[in-house]
């Protein structure tokens, strides 16, 4: 059921959302969206490229950043729009956590504005694969 928009307050907090980003997610997305770039393939292109292996790609990142999206909002028709910037890679291994928090609502259209993002931890520092952008969800 899509949150109802009375049960929704700027400033609320989306639930973080955490994921191990594999090998195999890497190659289950490329293979479904057709990107076989090497830098997602092939640790020497990727090496050679100046990254320590293969990268998740950017889409596959905003990919999780719209699941928690849609979790908090409860139905996935009710995201209308996002808008991301892609701030940092995304290395095999690594735990990417999904987040946000609402940014104002519109009671007129009945809808929310949420400020979202994507983080890593990456020896012992906080790195933004994506930050600084913005999801609006149509709420009931």
């Amino acid at each position: 059921m899509t949150r109802r928009f009375e049960d929704v307050s700027p400033g609320e907090e989306l639930p973080a959302l955490d994921r191990l980003v594999t090998r195999e997610d890497i190659k289950a997305y490329a293979d479904a969206s057709g990107d076989q770039n090497p830098l997602h393939q092939d640790d020497e292109a990727a090496r050679a490229a100046g990254f320590p292996g293969i990268i998740a790609h950017g889409m596959f990142t905003l990919g999780h950043l719209t699941s928690c999206v849609v979790a908090w909002a409860g139905d996935a028709a009710a995201l209308a729009r996002v808008r991301a910037q892609f701030r940092a890679p995304v290395f095999v291994g690594e735990t990417i956590v999904a987040g946000g928090r609402v940014k104002s609502l519109d009671p007129e259209r009945r809808t929310a504005t949420l400020d979202v993002w994507v983080t890593v931890e990456r020896e012992g520092t906080v790195e933004w694969p994506i930050r600084r952008s913005e999801a609006e969800v149509r709420l009931a």
